[in-house]
């Protein structure tokens, strides 16, 4: 009997929900794209500069990763 208050889902909800796992892939591309090429501008500079660099890049990469999981789950 609880089933029946259940308001109905609206078309633009399932059209969002649809298009929200595609720009997720779309973005992680981009990352994937600009880390790429970062590393190997990194590369050609040669190790000097690699060490610090590559901890930026890493923090960055892990502070991305945290700030979309608190975005998905709330």
């Amino acid at each position: 009997m609880a089933d029946m208050h259940r308001e109905p889902a609206l078309a633009a909800d399932v059209l969002l929900d649809m298009l929200m796992p595609v720009s997720q892939l779309v973005i992680g591309i981009l990352v994937l794209v600009a880390v790429v090429v970062s590393v190997h501008r990194l590369v050609q500079r040669g190790p000097s500069r690699m060490g610090g660099a590559m901890l930026i890049a890493g923090g960055a990469v892990v502070c991305l990763a945290v700030v979309s999981y608190l975005v998905q789950t709330f």
